[in-house]
């Protein structure tokens, strides 16, 4: 049955401007900075919005992410980091200001408020290099992949874990990325999403943990149940042998999500945490709910959850599985709207959804074969009624094109032979493709033509100056599109977001 998503859009970007001897590209933002909104106990006490409002940073290292940090008039100024790139040990270096407090080897969100970090373009890949988030509030991070993060052996980060909090951790909204390891923790790795000492209104979302020995814990000992409201949803924790997760104290809120090789045990509700547990889909595992390896219990609500070929242990003195029947010992309310999709989709929709670099979209909690309605498009300026004049540069002997991807029988040299009849498309619903020179030159003014029948497709997009990283224009309606002149050597049309599958038969650029 074919499944029914809302695609939700993200920022519009204005006045780009580079920083002066930073290495990233700065502009600020009208609309807020992350794609979507909040969801779970991370829309709770007072909402998450990260930085939201605030200065637009392009970061491409580390210390680039650091200095964002650093460079703010103080530790709570609203900032958005747009990163892209191979973040690891090498470009990762600590940076001090009045406004941050960082380290060598980690990316460091300490003493801080009101950031979001998102990956972008091609994505974001944090390599051995862990985010670590202490004495913080109003955090989002998404779209990003952390991978191969260790505690021991060589290099090292963030404690082994790939994300973790800890010290008075509020509202903190982590969404849509991929975190993975590639072994357990005689391999030198540790838990993949650890939450401990007071944090509290966090959401895991459309995320997948696997390949681990453990996928995360709230709480460090039996004694830390100082963590709560914590919400895990859509995401898949696969390949992991246990945490998934690990409760110590505290309430958390368990749906919609894909369970895949559980080995040893996966919702371990203990020392007098309360789980509620709706519409999950547990698949290939063993006892993937009780208290386990103590004899603290916790409790659960459970809910419309599917057992797939899910094994369970004897009861014992520090074993205290759910099933086979899974039946409620608690009763936990939730105090946040949110809607359901029945256990039977959960497969095909996390599958579709979670994870980075999938295109930010998420499920309008409906099986059914509807048509989300559509979302407000951001405000945008709309092109002049004018066409272009001048010369098309696209045509030029020394012009080329490239782009990020293709679909099949598509090529990017269809958007510069001054033909409708071809054209090029992603090969998803977001995409890039540039027009690129073989010396400076001087663009104003882009034409995107649309090929015929697929007219409208492109809801929102982006054009950018490749060779900085600058967004020089943003909107929601193709056509002719103007901006301050610019020379550059390459000039990238990127969709942020569509309807059907975009078909770019010509894209032309103009000095005037």
């Amino acid at each position: 049955m074919k499944r029914s998503i809302a695609l939700r859009l993200g920022a519009v970007l204005t006045t780009a401007a580079i920083a002066a001897g930073t290495g990233v590209v700065m502009s600020t933002t009208s609309a807020t900075a992350a794609t979507g909104t909040a969801t779970g106990y991370a829309s709770q006490n007072g909402g998450t919005t990260g930085g939201a409002g605030g200065q637009v940073v392009r970061a491409t290292t580390g210390t680039a992410i650091h200095s964002a940090l650093c460079n703010r008039a103080s530790s709570s100024t609203p900032i958005i980091i747009e990163v892209q790139g191979t973040i690891n040990h090498g470009n990762t270096s600590k940076v001090s200001g009045n406004s941050c407090n960082t380290a060598d080897d980690v990316i460091e969100l300490k003493q801080i408020s009101n950031v979001t970090i998102v990956g972008v373009g091609s994505g974001a890949v944090f390599d051995q290099l862990g985010i670590h988030v202490r004495e913080a509030s109003n955090i989002i991070i998404q779209n990003v992949t952390v991978r191969n993060v260790k505690k021991s052996g060589s290099p090292t980060s963030n404690g082994g874990d790939a994300i973790g909090m800890e010290n008075n951790v509020r509202n903190v909204w982590v969404d849509h990325v991929t975190l993975e390891a590639s072994g357990g923790e005689s391999e030198g790795f540790d838990g993949l999403f650890d939450l401990k000492n007071n944090t509290q209104y966090v959401t895991l979302s459309y995320s997948i943990l696997r390949n681990s020995g453990r996928g995360g814990l709230v709480g460090s000992s039996e004694s830390d149940r100082s963590n709560s409201f914590i919400t895990y949803h859509h995401n898949l924790f696969q390949n992991l042998d246990s945490r998934a997760p690990l409760m110590r104290g505290g309430v958390a809120h368990v749906y919609n999500n894909h369970y895949v090789n559980i080995r040893e045990s996966g919702i371990n509700s203990r020392a007098g945490a309360r789980v509620r547990v709706d519409n999950n889909y547990f698949q290939t595992s063993k006892d993937v709910l009780g208290t386990f390896y103590t004899s603290e219990a916790g409790s659960w609500h459970t809910n419309g959850n599917i057992l797939d070929r899910v094994t369970w242990s004897s009861p014992g003195s520090q074993t205290n599985p759910a099933g086979p029947g899974m039946q409620s010992t608690t009763s936990v309310s939730i105090p946040y709207s949110h809607r359901l999709d029945g256990a039977n989709c959960v497969p095909d929709l996390v599958s579709r959804l979670a994870g980075a670099n999938k295109g930010v979209q998420f499920s309008n909690g409906s099986c059914s074969p509807t048509t989300p309605p559509p979302t407000t498009p951001p405000p945008t300026t709309p092109p002049p009624t004018n066409p272009p004049s001048g010369s098309n540069l696209s045509l030029a002997s020394n012009a080329d094109a490239d782009g990020s991807s293709k679909a099949s029988g598509t090529s990017y040299g269809n958007v510069r032979d001054n033909s409708m009849s071809t054209h090029w498309s992603p090969s998803g619903s977001t995409g890039a493709v540039s027009i690129k020179w073989g010396s400076a030159t001087a663009v104003s003014r882009i034409n995107i033509r649309e090929a015929a029948g697929s007219e409208g497709n492109i809801r929102s997009w982006r054009v950018i100056n490749h060779d900085t990283g600058a967004v020089l224009a943003s909107g929601n309606t193709t056509g002719t599109i103007t901006f301050p002149r610019t020379t550059l050597r390459k000039i990238t049309f990127e969709i942020t977001s569509s309807n059907g599958t975009p078909r770019i038969a010509e894209y032309e650029t103009y000095a005037g």
